[in-house]
């Protein structure tokens, strides 16, 4: 029988690091690695799985925030390094981890970044917001117009020092955005050491710094530079639009690449917007309602008719039961729904980046009301974080 713990100490978590390690095909950490890996580990959210006294399977989560529609700012389970032993899968070990760090989380609300997207459907995870890899062609690229603030280029200790209060500085205000825990910001000083060649700049406007970014730039055949960009955050267009004048003005720059909200205007920057072409669109957000009733009254709902929806929840059964959502907000209710949903795809409706109306057409929901269920539901941004973790 699997048993799940909850991990304390450091031999333990490097213990942890190991097994989901090997779970995604790597060698266990070396000493230089550990030094770095160990600040990521916050106590009382680590948990293991053993047969006996063998650890066979991990999970672990960090204590975050994340931004609903309407702007309310609610506690958030990161969850990461959810991995299962090569020799113990399709045993019920992941189903065993996933029920007891749901059962357990503090937090109403987890979201995670999947490495396959068949898997955490069934533990109540749903798509809830994607990204979009954009290139500018950046020999051609012409912003009409000159920056109204400034960009100063930071060294690495000033980056690492200033960008964590920027970041709180800037606030979350886009659905799907999360507050950022130390031990990302651990992980994020060592992904810039290793390139070498990564460089931040900060802008600065009227009211002081509101915004940043975090690039490197390689050289590719025929002396080609390509620019990658890690971390891209601002407060205000004026910052948003003078960054990419930034880099677009840059020498020895051939292309630009960013992974980008699927609603972010970029292509209006330019007079010619075929310098902007995506090269790929891809899962970001896979969002458990944890606490179904609390995250449904959490967020706000656009003018439609009141519709009463039916949410099934196999691993968390306390969430099931029927819910009335109106402009006015949401209630457990002992009525008939008009639509029934499993959690999952609830999950992937709630941040706005697809419909009910859309998983009917496929049909993944039944129901009636759906147009009144969409309307509720409508936001005016899409969803999109920027945070990897």
């Amino acid at each position: 029988m699997t048993d799940i713990r909850v991990l304390s100490d450091e031999a333990q978590f490097r213990a942890h690091a190991t097994v989901f390690r090997r779970a995604m095909h790597w060698g266990p950490p070396s000493d230089d690695d550990w030094k770095v890996v160990q600040p990521s580990y916050e106590p009382d959210r680590v948990l293991a799985a053993f047969d006996r006294e063998e650890m066979i399977g991990t999970t672990q989560s960090y204590a975050s925030s994340l931004v609903v529609p309407g702007g309310a700012v609610v506690p958030h389970a990161a969850v990461s390094r959810v991995g299962v032993r090569a020799d113990y899968t399709r045993r019920g070990v992941l189903t065993a981890l996933m029920r007891e760090q749901l059962s357990s989380l503090p937090d109403p609300v987890a979201t995670l970044r999947a490495s396959e997207g068949r898997i955490y459907g069934r533990f109540g995870y749903g798509l809830a917001g994607r990204w979009r890899t954009v290139e500018v062609d950046a020999k051609r690229a012409v912003i009409p117009g000159e920056m109204t603030g400034r960009v100063r280029m930071l060294d690495q200790d000033t980056a690492d020092k200033l960008l964590p209060e920027l970041h709180e500085a800037l606030g979350l205000s886009r659905p799907g955005q999360i507050s950022r825990w130390p031990g990302w910001w651990a992980r994020a000083r060592d992904r810039k050491s290793v390139a070498e060649n990564s460089v931040t700049v900060v802008h600065s406007g009227p009211d002081g710094d509101d915004g940043f970014l975090t690039y490197k730039v390689t050289e590719e055949k025929d002396f080609k530079h390509r620019m990658s960009i890690a971390d891209f955050e601002w407060a205000n267009d004026d910052a948003w639009r003078d960054l990419w004048i930034y880099v677009t003005r840059l020498d020895l720059v051939d292309q630009i690449e960013d992974d980008v909200s699927l609603d972010d205007p970029v292509t209006w920057l330019f007079e010619d917007p075929r310098v902007v072409r995506t090269k790929d669109v891809f899962d970001e957000i896979w969002l458990r309602l944890v606490d179904v009733p609390r995250m449904l009254q959490a967020r706000t709902y656009g003018a439609a008719e009141p519709v009463v929806i039916g949410v099934r929840d196999r691993l968390l059964p306390a969430n099931d039961g029927c819910y009335r959502v109106s402009p006015d907000g949401a209630e457990r209710v002992e009525e008939q729904a008009d639509l029934t949903i499993p959690v999952d795809l609830l999950g992937a409706v709630y941040l706005g980046d697809t419909t009910f109306s859309q998983l009917a057409a496929a049909k993944r929901i039944s129901g009636t009301r759906l147009r009144d269920a969409d309307a509720l539901f409508a936001v005016d941004r899409k969803p999109y974080c920027g945070t990897f973790f």
